[in-house]
């Protein structure tokens, strides 16, 4: 009902900059939240930045100051423009997305939570 596609990613030496885009098509309503998040080998998926659609932004500590989200045309796109990039930065980056899937009048918009694909991002020293 709901794809997100996840163009960008791909591999850099310290101190370079990557940038990741995601793109949200399909039966919906509106989308409330976008983010993005990383999981390195052997660890778990974590936040790194998220959105939402009254514009309020949220980074991990790791990212503050050297990563930028923002979404455009109600969240539909979003992009995360990553600089000064760490060896710790590598993982597999996914797109996520709170949305609203439209019903028709039929009901109330429902909830549903989309996880894009993951695309590879990797530092090195």
């Amino acid at each position: 009902q709901v794809q997100l596609v996840e163009p960008g990613g791909g591999s850099v030496q310290a101190g370079g900059s990557l940038r990741l885009s995601c793109a949200a098509s399909g039966n919906i309503y509106s989308i409330p939240l976008m983010g993005w998040y990383r999981e390195a080998p052997g660890k778990e998926r974590e936040l790194v930045a998220d959105i939402n659609s009254g514009g309020s932004i949220r980074y991990a500590d790791s990212a503050k100051g050297r990563f930028t989200i923002s979404g455009d045309n109600g969240l539909y796109t979003m992009t995360l423009q990553m600089n000064s990039l760490k060896p710790e930065d590598t993982g597999t980056y996914y797109c996520n997305a709170h949305t609203l899937i439209n019903t028709y009048g039929l009901s109330a918009p429902r909830f549903l939570e989309v996880w894009g694909r993951g695309t590879p991002v990797t530092v090195s020293s």
